[in-house]
């Protein structure tokens, strides 16, 4: 047995000696060493350090965004600019760096107001590089294929990936091309029209944060590429790939790392207290946690319907009858960027997932490492604490009120062994990425 997985037993704590089973889902969440990203045969320049560089000034860099429309924009603090504003959000203005890749600044910090309102709760990106399926619903299945949802959406970046191109031609040509070779001629108006900051995207949004006024170059690029040959629109296409490439191989270089969990596992018995042992041993017991959260970062990467009937998030609106997996993938699976597609450098099989009814209302099992630092929880964002978190998986789920069949089941937890688990989520927090991760490369 490694370390004191047997803590307890130094401590003369009140909580009983693990059985086999337990040390061996211990052990399992706690390896000697967190493993690192693996390798992503879908993007060749994944762990290239250059890639990365070049990565992390994009993903910190407004210069593609479009118009903020929502008039919650209103140059507060909690907005990246007032409506009418362009070229003032970034990936970095929804996964705040500094407070784990998540979303702490828009009002309430729930679900995020880009150009618009989102629908979803921006997840933390630590981690991130451990995931094959991505996004709350899987409809994207590589980080460099990722990029394409934010960038075309309405109430994020509210742009379009020929105007992205073309920023990234007049911009960052010279690291683009170091790269990834010469870049198609963006510059060539007869090929390539081009577009403002004020003509891609959307201009206006109905009261579901739907986009009811395309412009040219609007959401999903379907105008934007009139006129257009076909072999145009793939290098426009491939443009914007590289450079999710680049975003991607910075994204997997962000960790939380090890906490007080992994140094009770391996060797110092004070790292837990008497009640975070109760909480990892109803974690793996009774609490019924490990279920969906294995694996050392606490999660099975798969998608489960938990029962969340929406309530207002954001003091805004509800989002009702999110279909979650269902739809995701699905879309995924009709997607010309996937990753069985010509832009992608290797398919390793991640997408093979059968499409059933199990998948309606259905969400990714989010990772739990530095979960305790998070702003809110679940796809809505709707739940503000751990406690709320765990009382709700406790009561079982709500009974009616979201597409699909709820999973859970009640749980006999009573309130102090509820306060239990949650002390022991606190012990996954790690030091988090290296401070040159958390700002502009200079």
């Amino acid at each position: 047995m490694r370390g004191v997985l047997l803590g307890c037993l130094v401590l003369g704590c009140a909580t009983s000696e693990p059985s086999t089973g337990e040390r061996a889902l211990f052990e399992a969440l706690s390896p000697p060493e967190l493993p690192s990203p693996p390798s992503d045969v879908s993007n060749a320049f994944a762990d290239d350090p250059r890639a990365a560089a070049f990565g992390q000034r994009l993903f910190f860099s407004t210069a593609f965004s479009g118009e903020l429309l929502d008039g919650d924009n209103d140059g507060s603090e909690h907005a990246t600019g007032r409506r009418g504003d362009t070229h003032t959000v970034a990936c970095a203005s929804c996964h705040v760096a500094e407070h784990g890749f998540s979303d702490t600044r828009s009002l309430h910090a729930q679900v995020s107001l880009g150009a618009g309102w989102g629908l979803r709760r921006a997840p933390s990106l630590l981690d991130v590089g451990q995931s094959r399926l991505l996004t709350w619903s899987g409809r994207r299945d590589s980080l460099q294929g990722q990029i394409f949802g934010p960038l075309e959406s309405e109430v994020e970046m509210n742009t379009s990936r020929l105007y992205v191109a073309e920023r990234a031609f007049s911009l960052f040509r010279g690291e683009y091309e170091a790269l990834f070779g010469a870049m198609p001629p963006l510059d060539d108006p007869e090929r390539f029209p081009p577009l403002g900051e004020r003509e891609t995207g959307c201009r206006r949004l109905d009261a579901m944060s739907h986009c009811i006024s395309p412009m040219r170059g609007g959401p999903r690029d379907g105008s934007s590429f009139d006129g257009m040959t076909s072999e145009d629109r793939e290098l426009v296409n491939r443009v914007v790939i590289n450079l999710g490439k680049a975003i991607g191989a910075y994204e997997r270089r962000l960790s939380c790392g090890p906490g007080r969990f992994d140094a009770w596992m391996h060797g110092e018995p004070a790292a837990m207290s008497e009640r975070e042992i109760e909480g990892a041993q109803l974690f793996v017991g009774r609490g019924g946690c490990i279920d969906c959260h294995r694996g050392p970062f606490f999660s099975d990467e798969r998608f489960h319907n938990v029962g969340l009937r929406p309530e207002v998030v954001a003091a805004v609106f509800v989002d009702n009858g999110d279909r979650g997996a269902a739809q995701g993938l699905s879309e995924r699976a009709l997607d010309p960027l996937r990753i069985e597609g010509t832009f992608s450098d290797g398919n390793d099989g991640r997408a093979e997932i059968e499409i059933d009814a199990s998948l309606e209302g259905a969400f990714r099992t989010p990772r739990l490492r530095c979960v305790a630092e998070r702003p809110s929880f679940m796809h809505t964002g709707q739940l503000r604490t751990l406690d709320e978190v765990v009382a709700f998986h406790a009561r079982g789920g709500d009974p009616a009120g979201y597409p699909g069949r709820n999973e859970l089941s009640r749980l006999d937890l009573d309130v102090d062994e509820r306060a239990a688990i949650v002390a022991f989520l606190g012990t996954l927090t790690g030091p988090g990425p290296a401070p040159e991760l958390l700002r502009p490369p200079p």
